[in-house]
């Protein structure tokens, strides 16, 4: 294809693209973001309470921990405008650093163009429910997900200081601290304490900075779930919400993450008795997939952590020249991109319903079993996330 035509093909979908992010329906008005920049200006300029703030007269306030205020003050400072600049600027630099760290390698294997394959790659996650989500809510998700990522890579090559990112994310919101189990799973203790110790660094920060907010969030604001939302409403595409909407008992949920850890207990420990470097990258894959099905509350937005499994596994059916798992990745590619389970927001009752309004679920469970780890071998682990893998 003449770079011409590349162009061509990149302009119209970036057009076609621009259009269906505009229109479609789900478009979130970057709320979360208003929730963010509220909060910190009600406590910082107003002297309020950061958590007796509500965004708009809605039921939502701020919900994550006292570091992730801190984090977010310099909005406080900011106009609304410019703060939502901020906001797809950090989401854009976020998706290109994932391509750079996962797709960019495979398209220099097979000699692509680069430029064009990642333009295209990166408009399609821009189609990908949760991570429009991501975008239009104006949430941090993907920044997140670099953090641990940055750790991911930190692994790779030894880094002493690999499992700070991890800390940082789990200071900022709770979810990221299940991959501190994932390192202490599969025996990188340095990187664990490193993570604990960070995580730990940054509440103690928060406390001496606001010790009373402090309070406030680990007393009582962190178990009162009715601030994040309904646990039955379709957008929860957890294993909680699975249970919530059929309408069993708490029991249940319990069981199954039993279940879900026990599979992802015995697919990552082959990495802790490994000999030779482990497949970290299929670890961090599997263990954004489990925090995802085990959190109470997993929003769409949230499954923006499916992504790592996505990429792997898109690679290991190149590499195989499958195209049934390829066919297979692109329907649940096209799957997490129609917002299908919105089709159920009023209620989710019958059959049809269990079915459809947990698809997502359903796919993260069917990720967890697939994602690909490579067997280790006694070389020293390449520079890049995804080198010789099947």
């Amino acid at each position: 294809m003449s770079r011409r035509l590349q162009i061509t093909v990149v302009v119209v979908a970036a057009v076609a693209v621009g259009v269906f992010l505009v229109t479609v329906p789900t478009f979130r008005e970057f709320f979360d973001l208003g929730v963010y920049r509220g909060a910190v200006r009600s406590w910082l300029l107003d002297g309020n309470e950061l958590y007796d703030f509500l965004y708009q007269n809605t039921e939502y306030g701020f919900t994550y921990p006292p570091f992730a205020a801190l984090v977010f003050s310099p909005l406080a400072l900011t106009s609304w405008p410019v703060a939502v600049a901020l906001g797809i600027v950090v989401n854009a630099a976020a998706v290109v650093l994932l391509l750079r760290w996962f797709l960019v390698p495979v398209v220099r294997r097979y000699g692509g163009s680069t430029w064009f394959v990642c333009s295209l790659v990166f408009l399609a996650i821009l189609v990908f429910e949760p991570a429009r989500d991501t975008f239009s809510f104006g949430q941090v998700n993907l920044a997140l997900l670099v953090l641990v990522l940055v750790d991911l890579r930190a692994l790779a090559t030894g880094r002493r200081w690999a499992g700070a990112g991890i800390g940082l994310a789990a200071a900022i919101k709770l979810t990221p601290v299940v991959f501190i189990g994932y390192l202490i799973v599969t025996r990188q203790y340095r990187a664990a304490w490193t993570a604990t110790a960070t995580a730990a660094g940054a509440t103690a920060l928060a406390a001496l900075i606001a010790p009373s907010t402090s309070a406030q969030f680990w007393l009582t604001t962190l178990w009162d779930t009715d601030r994040v939302g309904r646990l039955e409403y379709v957008s929860n595409q957890s294993l909680r919400g699975v249970v919530a909407r059929l309408e069993l008992p708490s029991a249940w949920w319990l069981a199954a993450v039993a279940v879900v850890l026990a599979v992802w207990f015995l697919r990552v420990r082959l990495l802790r008795d490994a000999s030779g470097p482990a497949d970290h990258a299929a670890g961090f894959a599997a263990t954004g997939i489990v925090a995802c099905l085990i959190s109470p509350v997993t929003w769409v937005h949230h499954l923006v952590w499916l992504l790592p499994a996505l990429f792997l596994l898109t690679d290991a059916a190149l590499r195989d020249r499958s195209r049934p798992r390829l066919a297979a990745l692109a329907v649940a590619y096209v799957i997490l991109s129609s917002s299908v389970v919105w089709l159920w927001w009023a209620g989710a009752h019958g059959f049809l319903a269990a079915i459809g309004s947990n698809t997502y679920v359903w796919i993260s469970l069917a990720l967890l079993l697939t994602v690909p780890f490579r067997a280790a071998v006694p070389t020293a682990p390449p520079p890049e996330l995804l080198t010789d893998r099947h």
